[in-house]
């Protein structure tokens, strides 16, 4: 994205409003938003027996159709940028790129785990989205909302005595009855690893944690065996990607100048394509796992930062 571009889409932002069309076919479901500034215009979610090719071109007409868009009013196109579904992150970003190139607007990569993370804004419990990512494997990190401006280290959050059910998204009273804005921290970066590690982490913080995503259908049973922590799982409304979300939080990487242009744009898998695992075994009879996946095995989760990081 040029300059002139960023600078028109930031000083939009700040002294207008912003329309954003949100995509995200990351993983089971396929979904599509309008925003405009902190306003939901409309929402197409899809979760049935049909690939994301069949839907998403269909959902962006009938969300242009409904709302009476004119797709040249569009400021920004923001997409779930990964991990997920190959051939969904695939389809998604090809359909952020055309749009992008033909209407000349800029690409805001909004990444899938804080996408679902975002869904439990202002969550008094940590908040760990787990994604299949098969193999035995998930997508997974561990985020934590903080008041904004204050700081606090996760250490200084409240324990909770229950388990964080209709309190997640209790927010913390303010003087004068004013509205509290949250930051959301990263406690785990985004990590493609064995179960058994987030499990491990998540009980040595030792805080309530509210799961959400694909992963929390799959591992239910195990989850359940081996939290040592208050836990709950998110409701259905909550549980899988919605391109709201990733529109929202991309109002927030637009006021940071977050964008890229649509040859800037490519999505991020956090490791090999199964044909190029299968491709690297032949080739150096090794196991084909990417340099990222290798280093996770071998080093220790991150951390925990402070909100302030």
């Amino acid at each position: 994205m040029s300059e002139r571009q960023r600078t028109a889409a930031f000083t939009y932002y700040v002294f207008g409003k912003m329309k954003i069309l949100a995509i995200d076919s990351s993983g089971l479901v396929a979904t599509v938003a309008l925003l405009e500034d902190e306003d939901l215009i409309a929402e197409y979610t899809v979760h049935y027996k049909k690939t994301h090719s069949q839907t998403l071109l269909p959902m962006l007409d009938e969300i242009r159709t409904m709302a009476e868009l004119d797709l040249k009013t569009i400021d920004a196109i923001a997409v779930a940028s990964g991990p997920g579904s190959f051939t969904g992150l695939r389809i998604g970003s090809a359909t952020a790129k055309g749009l992008a190139q033909g209407l000349e607007k800029p690409i805001i990569e909004v990444p899938t785990l804080e996408g679902l993370a975002w869904q439990m804004y202002g969550s008094s419990a940590l908040v760990c989205p787990l994604m299949d990512a098969r193999r035995n494997q998930v997508y997974a990190g561990i985020y934590a909302f903080t008041p904004a401006g204050q700081g606090r280290k996760i250490t200084d959050l409240p324990k909770g005595d229950t388990m964080p059910g209709d309190e997640t998204l209790e927010k913390t009273a303010v003087p004068g009855g004013m509205s509290q804005e949250y930051e959301m921290t990263c406690l785990m970066e985004g990590v493609c690893c064995l179960l058994p590690e987030v499990v491990e982490r998540l009980n040595s913080l030792g805080k309530p944690v509210v799961l959400l995503g694909d992963g929390v259908q799959a591992y239910r049973e195990t989850l359940q065996e081996t939290l040592r922590v208050p836990y709950t799982f998110a409701p259905a409304h909550r549980r899988l990607q919605s391109a709201a979300a990733v529109g929202t939080l991309a109002l927030r990487y637009a006021a940071q100048g977050k964008m890229v242009s649509y040859y800037e744009h490519k999505p991020e898998y956090f490791r090999l394509s199964q044909a190029e695992r299968e491709l690297a075994e032949k080739e150096t009879g090794s196991s084909g796992m990417s340099g990222f996946e290798k280093k996770e095995k071998t080093e220790e989760l991150p951390e925990v930062l402070h909100s302030g990081a």
